[in-house]
């Protein structure tokens, strides 16, 4: 191979690299790299094998945390390391196709370092710009990750929020049980109005944050059950409870909306983790199945009958509403359910490793009271 060989397979591998690089972290929208597509993609499977044997959910979520924060690492240091080679192989002609001194020189440029400073005149030129690279790439990740967290932190107080009201892991009935039991059997509908509300503005904001930045996706919550993912899951399976068993009642348009919100968001996010996911519109509601059985349905609408829930419809008649409005959202939550590891909470399918569905904890009967 010639040395304008190296230097044309150089200028390429520089040119692609930053493409990536300008793609994962400057453009507002998910531009596909081969690079980031290779590092998510190995470590992934990195993650899966090594996990394999565990057969403790809490000892697996405790090592998954630690793969999106060590994609991120990962990934900057191949970013770098191209770039290096990139630039080492565009410096050929100038070190007489010797790469151990382009190397040198490529990566005393782009680290700034300036133990290694070509003469040439040419050469120069490509230290400077290699220089340049090195601080642009550097500053935009150190930018990158005050905006990643700060999305984070946001989408991380509503789903801690949650938590008194849904339960760890969540569930969708437990919101309905939760929100009626406290409040004495009155009218629930303002609280679930203000709830389908602010979790709309959420899924809306979710939808943005983790389709730009994808990392978000495999960042995991602080507490071991919760889970953003299971959380908007049970939220809507709360409001899709709800038109099918009261339609009449308050609150309607905002669990429509929560729901038609949730439908896209997760489309989105399935597409942006490239899972096979049928499109809204190629859904046919009568002949596409459910995961939640109809058995499971009238368990949960016995529990919130004990509780005196205002239950207007039979189960026979509540029950195609629910799968109505479930079949909307089924198969892209349980697939996101699987591809990212979230706990195993009722209503969302299997997991990539063996493991049971959780029901939510519930303090013992008298905890919390104030006692005289």
């Amino acid at each position: 191979m010639t040395v304008w060989t190296c230097f044309a397979v150089g200028l390429v591998l520089v040119i692609g690299t930053s493409i990536s690089i300008i793609g994962a972290l400057v453009v507002p929208r998910r531009v596909d790299s081969w690079i980031t597509s290779a590092v998510d993609g190995l470590l992934d499977r990195t993650f899966l094998l090594t996990l394999r044997p565990v057969r403790s959910f809490e000892l697996r979520d405790r090592v998954l945390g630690w793969q999106a924060p060590l994609a991120l690492v990962v990934r900057l240091t191949v970013w770098m390391g191209l770039l290096v080679l990139g630039y080492a192989l565009m410096m050929m002609p100038d070190t007489d196709g010797h790469l151990s001194d382009a190397l040198r020189d490529a990566g005393s440029s782009m680290f700034t370092l300036g133990f290694a400073v070509p003469h040439g005149g040419d050469g120069q030129v490509l230290a400077y710009l290699a220089g340049f690279t090195g601080m642009v790439v550097v500053g935009l990740q150190i930018g990158y990750l005050p905006t990643l967290y700060s999305g984070f932190n946001k989408r991380e107080t509503e789903v801690s929020l949650l938590v008194s009201r849904a339960g760890l892991p969540a569930w969708g009935p437990e919101i309905l049980l939760r929100t009626h039991w406290g409040m004495g059997g009155g009218d629930t509908a303002p609280v679930l109005d203000e709830l389908f509300v602010r979790w709309e503005r959420w899924t809306a904001e979710v939808a943005e944050s983790h389709a730009t930045y994808p990392a978000l996706l495999r960042l995991r919550s602080p507490r071991v059950d919760s889970h953003w993912l299971t959380s908007l899951i049970a939220v809507m399976d709360a409001a899709a409870l709800h038109l099918a068993l009261s339609p009449d009642a308050e609150p309607k348009i905002n669990a429509r909306l929560v729901l038609r919100m949730g439908f896209t968001t997760l489309d989105d996010m399935a597409r942006t983790l490239k899972l096979a996911v049928p499109s809204q519109k190629s859904i046919d509601a009568e002949a596409t199945p459910v995961s939640v059985t109809y058995d499971e349905f009238v368990a949960a609408t016995a529990a919130l009958r004990s509780v005196d829930y205002p239950v207007t419809m039979t189960d026979e008649e509540a029950w195609p509403h629910f799968r109505g409005w479930r079949v909307n959202y089924d198969t892209a939550a349980l697939a996101l359910c699987r591809e990212l590891d979230a706990p195993p909470s009722m209503w969302t399918g299997p997991r990539r490793w063996p493991s049971e569905p959780r029901a939510p904890w519930r303090p013992a009967p008298g905890r919390g009271r104030v006692r005289d």
